[in-house]
């Protein structure tokens, strides 16, 4: 199962990335546009997730996806690292939220994180 030091490490391992403290909780951002949080007690993940894939998620697997109430309006979604298959999982899900808020030259310069599955 991974773990908040996990999430660390493999979304500072993306290209451009950094690590903010922003709403007292570590957050990580590609080229300063944020794409994955740790909130509250660090079980969990908020990642970006165009709303109609978030909705098939969190019908399709509500044990490992959840809509936080404050973030509804927003294309984001919560995942619960436990639920999780592994780091391999870890990775992909980290992977497509850096894609979404990634600028294009950033997606140019990685062909093998611009396309899903490519992680």
């Amino acid at each position: 199962m991974p773990e908040a030091e996990d999430v660390r490490r493999v979304a500072l391992s993306l290209p451009d990335t950094s690590e903010k403290i922003a709403w007292s909780m570590p957050t990580f951002r590609v080229a300063g546009k944020m794409f994955a949080t740790l909130p509250e007690d660090e079980t969990s993940i908020a990642v970006r997730c165009p709303k109609e894939e978030r909705d098939e998620l969190v019908l399709a697997e509500p044990a490992k996806f959840w809509i936080a109430d404050h973030e509804a309006q927003f294309a984001w979604v919560r995942v619960r690292l436990a639920a999780l298959e592994g780091e391999g999982e870890l990775r992909d899900i980290l992977a497509d939220s850096w894609r979404q808020a990634a600028p294009t030259r950033l997606l140019d310069s990685y062909p093998e994180l611009g396309l899903p599955g490519g992680s």
